[in-house]
């Protein structure tokens, strides 16, 4: 496997750091984050990027949300040396009812700002299997490869056989390919309803089957010597990233 990076959820700057020592603690041969802008949280994505790198020796990715930026407003991190990449995605709308003030961008069109204004950056983007049809999200790779994307990350997958057509579909690509886990039905509906994702017949949402599942996956992505990232939503970081371990050879 060529590299890995955990996703950390930049809650408060406390609570980030103790899962960065975690992450530390827990898989060493480990040498990437990467961090999601998320706008319930306070601590936006670049300071938080700004923040480990500081204090740890991470590569970390810090998430840019296209929407966000105003015409002609400053580019996120692109002022803090420390940086050395980022990952541009759409950004979910706010809230109904909120007040926080959106621009129509699309990412394609804040990749190319980044090539033209920040060019020591490097620029990753998304990919997405899930949300509409596979034509249509290939179109659109090929827009944000034109506009100066380094390599993509991959919405979670949940079937290998998908994750195998994708990986022929991006197999010219730098892909680190998305694992999560999905525990119960709750989730798993949460899942359908808002990232129309289809699991398998057989998925299994215990822990258990998550961890084996990502385990699979992992197997997959060291045999075809790609990158992956583990996105440990709700479950315990350590237990999780410690029944992986073995597996991620970085």
């Amino acid at each position: 496997m060529t590299r890995v990076s955990v996703e950390l959820v930049p809650r408060n700057a406390d609570s980030l750091m103790a899962d960065v020592q975690t992450v530390r603690e827990i898989l060493p041969q480990v040498s990437m984050l990467n961090v999601p802008d998320l706008i319930r949280f306070d601590l936006r994505s670049h300071d938080a990027a700004s923040l480990i790198v500081k204090q740890t020796p991470f590569e970390v990715i810090a998430h840019v949300r296209a929407t966000d930026i105003a015409p002609g407003a400053p580019l996120p991190g692109a002022d803090r040396p420390e940086l050395t990449s980022i990952l541009v995605v759409a950004g979910d709308p706010p809230p109904a009812g909120s007040d926080r003030v959106v621009y129509p961008n699309t990412s394609a069109q804040i990749i190319e700002r980044y090539r033209r204004e920040a060019p020591h950056l490097k620029v990753y983007a998304v990919f997405d299997p899930y949300r509409r049809a596979p034509y249509h999200e290939l179109e659109e790779i090929a827009c944000k490869r034109d506009a100066g994307a380094c390599g993509f990350f991959t919405q979670p997958l949940f079937d290998i056989p998908m994750l195998e057509c994708c990986m022929d579909w991006l197999r010219d690509d730098t892909v680190f390919w998305g694992i999560s886990p999905v525990l119960g039905d709750k989730s798993r509906r949460y899942w359908e309803r808002m990232n129309h994702v289809i699991f398998p017949r057989d998925y299994d949402g215990t822990l258990d089957g998550n961890i084996a599942f990502a385990r699979r996956m992992l197997g997959v992505v060291n045999q075809k010597n790609d990158n992956a990232y583990l996105m440990p939503l709700k479950v315990d970081l350590a237990s999780y990233l410690g029944a992986l371990g073995d597996i991620i050879t970085e």
